[in-house]
């Protein structure tokens, strides 16, 4: 399930950064102990909490519908959701060695020999790294609870923690917990097949219980 407009993902200031998309941030806390954990933003109130369509999706994460959008939604089918979630080290890691691998290619900073990244660059690679497995997490989150993207600003994902906090006192390969809400819509393929796969589940279970009433 792909995911365009999700890429508008909203955290930290990318002014430093050569990306594809707008990043603006929302200010939150952090702890005096890092690993550096930034303190998630509470959980909201409220909400109906979304069952996975595939329990191996997407491990560790939550997601609540938090009701229905209440501007441009005529057709009456597009939902606010609240998601947390982590965004795995290994997968920063990895993301993070072929950013600097390919800016390597191309870098050609003075005072330093061609292709190779200065000190002060390096941090934000790391954040774009950050950026994109963050952005990969929540692309994840649709398929793993059965959820559309929407098109345009309406597309748009709020991460609530400040990931340039994060970045501060991050440690490679580490993961990073967050928080984040969408606007999406119910993808009703998806669902409709996740229903009939339940009822299929029910059916069988009736058939065993009858057998076992009949011994």
């Amino acid at each position: 399930m792909k995911i365009a407009s999700i890429a508008t993902i909203l955290f930290g200031s990318a002014a430093a950064f050569t990306a594809t998309t707008p990043f603006h941030h929302k200010t939150s806390t952090v702890s005096n102990t890092f690993l550096k954990a930034v303190e998630l933003t509470p959980e909201p109130e409220g909400g109906e909490e979304l069952t996975k369509v595939s329990e191996t999706s997407l491990p560790g994460s939550r997601m609540k519908n938090m009701g229905l959008v209440e501007e441009d939604n005529s057709d009456g089918d597009i939902y606010n959701f609240w998601l947390t979630a982590v965004a795995k080290g290994d997968e920063i890691k990895k993301l993070r060695i072929k950013t600097e691998k390919e800016a390597s290619k191309k870098a050609n900073f003075p005072g330093f020999r061609k292709g190779q990244i200065p000190p002060y660059a390096q941090p934000k690679m790391t954040m774009f790294a950050i950026q994109e497995a963050v952005i990969k997490t929540c692309e994840a989150s649709l398929e793993a609870y059965g959820l559309q993207s929407l098109q345009g600003s309406q597309g748009e994902v709020n991460v609530n923690e400040d990931m340039q906090e994060v970045c501060k006192g991050y440690k490679l390969g580490n993961d990073i917990p967050f928080t984040a809400t969408y606007k999406g819509k119910f993808d009703a393929a998806v669902q409709a097949a996740s229903e009939e796969g339940n009822d299929t589940a029910a059916m069988e279970d009736v058939v065993v219980d009858v057998e076992a009433v009949a011994e």
